[in-house]
């Protein structure tokens, strides 16, 4: 009786065997036919394909040495402006030491520079200087054998926190050049906001060669924006750009900004409303590094809202609330898991990041609502 038990398990674990390699067999076998192939060739053809394997190596060894490694990536970057909390708006004249026409020391006549334009560039930078723009590279477009990077498990984590960085650039720069960097509706648009709106509205997947023929990759592009930001910045220092810090135009931008946070917020619920598969839904991780590069790049812009609109903060009593807001920003950012989860938000053993992230978003919109209730009363 015993004898037949253990054969009978015998059977299976050697089927179960068989099982797994021919599984194996099919997998490795168009890696074994090529080095079959490669062994009849020339030495001509065996150096030429050695040098394309090569080539693919370093590329693909770079491409998951700037996925994995995050240079600079710092949840309190914006700690310095937080603490220099000033009384003037952006675009108001401040006295700076200099020297008169006649030699002697005394003042010159500048203005207050944007924090927003300011912390703007620098996320650019980060974006795409002190690390590499991951989204247009040639490894990333090729994907995995052809399948995109974010259908799989493996390296779109950092692409996608880019590109939550980045709507939030292509949002503000977008309200700058609309409202903010001038005088209500009818006057003259600063040039370098507009190249800088353009510049950040390029592609985000653009690489040296398109569709359509060559082209500009979007890094170059971006830096491009970047350096007009800090030439408005410039400009404005000197007193020859516009900055336009009223209390309405401060409620608009809430506005767009509480929109744009609802969208993602939404696109959360959609993926939490699709799957539930836990550790093991491959397309969780890319939405919520998304929203979490909107949520770190909008800590910054708001914290440097409230620098560039302090005059109607101190006037409006909106302090508390903001540093309430904030605070709640900067609580967010302190969700980083290793894996991203996206299970039943009952389930004891999945986690749902998702629903975490969800939480955090929609708190801060909540802030935000609220300021604007008080802005518009």
């Amino acid at each position: 009786m015993l004898d037949t038990i253990v054969e009978f398990f015998t059977r299976v674990f050697q089927a179960i065997g068989r099982g797994i390699g021919l599984l194996v067999g099919w997998l490795l076998w168009p890696f074994l036919a090529a080095g079959r192939w490669y062994t009849r060739r020339g030495w001509i053809v065996r150096g030429a394909v050695g040098l394309i394997l090569l080539g693919l190596i370093i590329l693909y060894g770079y491409f998951f040495y700037v996925t994995q490694f995050w240079n600079n990536f710092d949840p309190d970057y914006p700690a310095a402006l937080a603490q220099a909390r000033e009384t003037s708006a952006a675009g108001e004249p401040v006295a700076a030491p200099g020297n008169t026409a006649g030699g002697a020391t005394g003042t010159e006549q500048s203005c207050k520079p944007s924090a927003i334009a300011a912390v703007s560039a620098d996320l650019i930078d980060f974006n795409v200087n002190h690390n590499a723009w991951i989204s247009s590279m040639l490894a990333s477009k090729a994907g995995l054998f052809g399948i995109a990077w974010r259908r799989t498990p493996f390296f779109d984590n950092k692409a996608a926190f880019q590109l939550g960085i980045n709507q939030v650039m292509r949002r503000t720069t977008t309200e700058l050049v609309d409202t903010l960097g001038r005088v209500r509706g009818t006057s003259q648009i600063d040039q370098n906001l507009q190249d800088a709106r353009t510049a950040m509205a390029w592609s985000e997947t653009a690489w040296y060669v398109g569709l359509r023929g060559p082209t500009r990759p979007t890094p170059s592009v971006y830096r491009e924006g970047m350096e007009k930001l800090r030439a408005f910045n410039a400009s404005l220092e000197r007193c020859q750009a516009t900055f336009d810090a009223r209390a309405d135009n401060l409620m608009q931008f809430l506005d767009r900004i509480t929109s744009d946070i609802g969208s993602t917020s939404d696109i959360l619920r959609v993926r939490i409303e699709e799957s539930d598969a836990g550790w093991f839904d491959f397309r969780a991780d890319d939405r919520f590094w998304f929203a979490y590069g909107q949520l770190y790049a909008y800590y910054g812009i708001l914290v440097a809202t409230r620098s560039d609109f302090a005059g109607v903060i101190a006037e409006r009593n909106l302090t508390t609330l903001w540093t309430r807001m904030e605070a709640n920003l900067r609580a967010s950012l302190n969700v980083q898991p290793w894996i991203i989860s996206n299970g039943n938000e009952s389930s004891a053993f999945f986690p749902s990041h998702l629903a975490t992230m969800g939480f955090n978003l929609l708190q801060v919109r909540s802030n935000l609502v609220e300021l604007r209730s008080v802005l518009d009363r």
